[in-house]
Protein backbone atom coordinates (compact mmCIF):
# COMPACT_ATOMS: atom_id res chain seq x y z
CA UNK A 1 0.00 0.00 0.00
CA UNK A 2 1.29 3.22 -1.25
CA UNK A 3 2.11 6.20 1.45
CA UNK A 4 0.45 8.76 -0.17
CA UNK A 5 1.42 11.58 2.86
CA UNK A 6 5.07 10.50 2.82
CA UNK A 7 5.21 11.03 -1.15
CA UNK A 8 3.54 14.13 -1.05
CA UNK A 9 6.32 15.65 1.62
CA UNK A 10 8.94 13.56 -0.51
CA UNK A 11 7.36 15.51 -3.64
CA UNK A 12 8.14 19.42 -1.69
CA UNK A 13 11.42 18.15 -0.21
CA UNK A 14 13.00 16.56 -3.44
CA UNK A 15 10.92 18.81 -6.13
CA UNK A 16 9.65 21.89 -4.82
CA UNK A 17 12.65 23.40 -2.01
CA UNK A 18 15.02 22.35 -4.28
CA UNK A 19 13.82 24.68 -7.15
CA UNK A 20 13.62 27.73 -5.31
CA UNK A 21 10.00 27.38 -4.26
CA UNK A 22 9.92 29.47 -0.88
CA UNK A 23 6.52 30.60 -0.02
CA UNK A 24 5.93 28.63 3.60
CA UNK A 25 1.83 28.70 2.61
CA UNK A 26 2.25 27.41 -0.93
CA UNK A 27 4.65 24.51 0.35
CA UNK A 28 2.57 23.41 2.72
CA UNK A 29 -0.58 23.61 0.73
CA UNK A 30 0.92 21.39 -1.67
CA UNK A 31 2.07 18.97 1.21
CA UNK A 32 -1.84 19.45 2.08
CA UNK A 33 -3.81 18.86 -1.12
CA UNK A 34 -4.09 15.41 -1.93
CA UNK A 35 -2.93 15.40 -5.95
CA UNK A 36 -3.70 11.88 -6.55
CA UNK A 37 -7.60 12.21 -5.80
CA UNK A 38 -7.43 14.35 -8.74
CA UNK A 39 -6.09 11.71 -10.65
CA UNK A 40 -7.48 8.80 -12.89
CA UNK A 41 -7.34 5.42 -11.07
CA UNK A 42 -4.74 4.08 -13.06
CA UNK A 43 -2.26 6.63 -12.68
CA UNK A 44 -2.43 7.19 -9.14
CA UNK A 45 0.77 5.71 -7.94
CA UNK A 46 2.81 8.13 -10.22
CA UNK A 47 0.75 11.13 -8.96
CA UNK A 48 3.41 12.64 -6.77
CA UNK A 49 6.41 12.42 -10.10
CA UNK A 50 7.71 15.50 -11.15
CA UNK A 51 6.05 15.54 -14.72
CA UNK A 52 2.13 16.40 -16.13
CA UNK A 53 -0.01 13.72 -16.73
CA UNK A 54 -3.24 13.11 -19.26
CA UNK A 55 -6.58 13.61 -17.40
CA UNK A 56 -8.91 12.80 -20.76
CA UNK A 57 -10.15 14.87 -23.68
CA UNK A 58 -6.49 15.98 -24.18
CA UNK A 59 -5.46 17.86 -21.01
CA UNK A 60 -3.40 17.52 -18.49
CA UNK A 61 -2.70 18.15 -14.85
CA UNK A 62 0.34 20.21 -14.52
CA UNK A 63 3.47 19.11 -12.86
CA UNK A 64 3.61 19.67 -9.03
CA UNK A 65 6.72 22.16 -9.75
CA UNK A 66 4.78 24.34 -12.17
CA UNK A 67 1.37 24.28 -9.98
CA UNK A 68 3.19 25.73 -7.18
CA UNK A 69 5.39 28.32 -9.28
CA UNK A 70 2.78 29.82 -10.81
CA UNK A 71 0.85 29.54 -6.97
CA UNK A 72 3.99 31.49 -5.90
CA UNK A 73 3.49 33.82 -8.18
CA UNK A 74 0.15 35.21 -7.49
CA UNK A 75 1.36 36.42 -4.30
CA UNK A 76 -1.43 35.23 -2.08
CA UNK A 77 -2.17 36.17 1.35
CA UNK A 78 -5.50 34.97 1.99
CA UNK A 79 -8.39 37.59 1.88
CA UNK A 80 -8.44 37.50 -2.12
CA UNK A 81 -10.98 36.43 -4.96
CA UNK A 82 -8.84 34.52 -7.50
CA UNK A 83 -10.04 33.63 -11.12
CA UNK A 84 -8.58 30.29 -12.51
CA UNK A 85 -9.06 29.72 -15.87
CA UNK A 86 -8.66 26.02 -17.30
CA UNK A 87 -10.18 23.96 -13.91
CA UNK A 88 -8.84 20.64 -15.70
CA UNK A 89 -8.69 17.83 -13.06
CA UNK A 90 -9.42 20.69 -10.38
CA UNK A 91 -6.02 20.14 -8.46
CA UNK A 92 -4.99 24.00 -8.71
CA UNK A 93 -8.48 25.14 -7.92
CA UNK A 94 -7.99 23.17 -4.43
CA UNK A 95 -4.09 24.62 -3.91
CA UNK A 96 -5.46 28.05 -4.47
CA UNK A 97 -8.71 27.17 -2.24
CA UNK A 98 -6.14 26.72 0.75
CA UNK A 99 -4.76 30.25 0.29
CA UNK A 100 -7.39 32.69 -0.75
CA UNK A 101 -11.13 33.41 0.24
CA UNK A 102 -12.57 32.41 -2.92
CA UNK A 103 -11.65 30.59 -6.43
CA UNK A 104 -13.81 31.36 -9.44
CA UNK A 105 -13.13 28.66 -12.19
CA UNK A 106 -13.83 28.02 -15.58
CA UNK A 107 -13.38 25.09 -17.71
CA UNK A 108 -14.77 24.61 -21.26
CA UNK A 109 -15.12 20.74 -21.20
CA UNK A 110 -17.97 19.57 -19.79
CA UNK A 111 -17.04 16.32 -18.71
CA UNK A 112 -14.16 17.72 -17.14
CA UNK A 113 -15.59 20.20 -14.86
CA UNK A 114 -18.56 17.89 -14.18
CA UNK A 115 -15.65 15.40 -12.59
CA UNK A 116 -13.88 18.06 -11.20
CA UNK A 117 -16.59 19.66 -9.34
CA UNK A 118 -17.04 16.05 -8.11
CA UNK A 119 -13.40 16.06 -6.47
CA UNK A 120 -13.84 19.38 -4.70
CA UNK A 121 -16.66 18.20 -3.28
CA UNK A 122 -15.48 14.93 -1.94
CA UNK A 123 -12.72 16.90 -0.51
CA UNK A 124 -14.59 19.14 1.47
CA UNK A 125 -13.76 22.02 -0.81
CA UNK A 126 -16.99 24.94 -0.25
CA UNK A 127 -14.63 28.30 -1.24
CA UNK A 128 -15.01 27.04 -5.00
CA UNK A 129 -17.22 28.38 -8.07
CA UNK A 130 -17.20 26.56 -11.24
CA UNK A 131 -18.67 27.33 -14.37
CA UNK A 132 -18.36 25.57 -17.70
CA UNK A 133 -17.53 28.24 -20.52
CA UNK A 134 -15.06 29.68 -23.03
CA UNK A 135 -12.59 30.85 -20.38
CA UNK A 136 -10.55 33.51 -22.38
CA UNK A 137 -13.44 35.57 -21.92
CA UNK A 138 -12.84 35.34 -18.39
CA UNK A 139 -15.81 35.47 -15.38
CA UNK A 140 -17.07 39.14 -15.80
CA UNK A 141 -19.99 38.84 -13.26
CA UNK A 142 -17.73 38.28 -10.65
CA UNK A 143 -15.12 40.23 -11.58
CA UNK A 144 -12.87 42.45 -10.67
CA UNK A 145 -10.38 39.73 -9.15
CA UNK A 146 -7.62 39.86 -7.11
CA UNK A 147 -5.29 37.45 -9.15
CA UNK A 148 -6.25 35.62 -11.65
CA UNK A 149 -4.04 32.12 -13.17
CA UNK A 150 -4.05 30.53 -16.94
CA UNK A 151 -3.32 26.70 -16.98
CA UNK A 152 -3.08 26.61 -20.55
CA UNK A 153 -1.19 28.31 -23.14
CA UNK A 154 -2.22 31.47 -25.11
CA UNK A 155 -0.90 33.03 -28.16
CA UNK A 156 -1.21 36.48 -26.35
CA UNK A 157 -2.34 37.84 -22.76
CA UNK A 158 -6.31 37.63 -23.15
CA UNK A 159 -7.62 41.00 -22.98
CA UNK A 160 -10.62 40.42 -21.08
CA UNK A 161 -8.59 38.85 -18.13
CA UNK A 162 -6.56 41.96 -17.97
CA UNK A 163 -9.55 44.04 -17.65
CA UNK A 164 -11.28 42.00 -15.33
CA UNK A 165 -7.93 42.00 -12.73
CA UNK A 166 -8.07 44.49 -10.03
CA UNK A 167 -5.21 47.26 -9.85
CA UNK A 168 -2.40 46.10 -8.42
CA UNK A 169 -3.49 42.03 -9.02
CA UNK A 170 -1.26 39.83 -10.63
CA UNK A 171 -2.63 37.66 -13.60
CA UNK A 172 -0.37 34.44 -14.36
CA UNK A 173 -0.14 33.17 -17.93
CA UNK A 174 1.97 30.97 -20.13
CA UNK A 175 2.57 32.96 -23.56
CA UNK A 176 4.04 31.38 -26.73
CA UNK A 177 3.95 29.67 -29.63
CA UNK A 178 1.78 25.93 -29.29
CA UNK A 179 4.32 24.17 -28.20
CA UNK A 180 6.59 26.45 -26.16
CA UNK A 181 5.70 29.32 -24.31
CA UNK A 182 7.04 31.69 -21.50
CA UNK A 183 5.20 31.95 -18.19
CA UNK A 184 4.54 35.81 -17.46
CA UNK A 185 3.59 37.62 -14.60
CA UNK A 186 1.26 40.60 -15.16
CA UNK A 187 0.72 43.01 -12.58
CA UNK A 188 -1.88 45.71 -13.23
CA UNK A 189 -0.98 49.26 -11.98
CA UNK A 190 -2.42 52.38 -12.33
CA UNK A 191 -0.38 53.55 -15.42
CA UNK A 192 -0.89 49.97 -17.23
CA UNK A 193 1.10 46.81 -17.07
CA UNK A 194 4.09 45.51 -16.24
CA UNK A 195 5.20 41.97 -17.48
CA UNK A 196 7.61 40.08 -15.39
CA UNK A 197 9.10 36.88 -17.12
CA UNK A 198 9.55 33.91 -15.29
CA UNK A 199 10.57 30.36 -16.56
CA UNK A 200 10.21 29.11 -20.34
CA UNK A 201 7.38 25.95 -20.08
CA UNK A 202 4.64 23.56 -22.25
CA UNK A 203 1.03 24.04 -21.66
CA UNK A 204 -1.68 22.52 -23.62
CA UNK A 205 -3.07 25.44 -25.69
CA UNK A 206 -5.98 27.78 -23.90
CA UNK A 207 -8.86 27.39 -26.22
CA UNK A 208 -11.07 29.69 -27.08
CA UNK A 209 -12.10 33.04 -28.59
CA UNK A 210 -9.04 35.08 -26.84
CA UNK A 211 -7.12 32.27 -27.43
CA UNK A 212 -6.59 29.67 -30.42
CA UNK A 213 -8.92 28.33 -32.52
CA UNK A 214 -9.92 24.45 -32.28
Amino acid sequence: MIDFDKERRLMVEEQLIPRGIRNPRVLDAMRKVQRHEFMPEALRLQAYGDHAMPIGEGQTISQPYIVALMTELLGLKGPERVLEIGTGSGYQAAVLAELCQKVYTVERVKTLADKARQNLDRLGYRNVAMKVFDGTYGWKDMAPFDAIIVTAASPSVPQPLVEQLKEGGVLVVPVGERMSQELLSIVKTSTGIRTERSIPCVFVPLIGNHGWKE
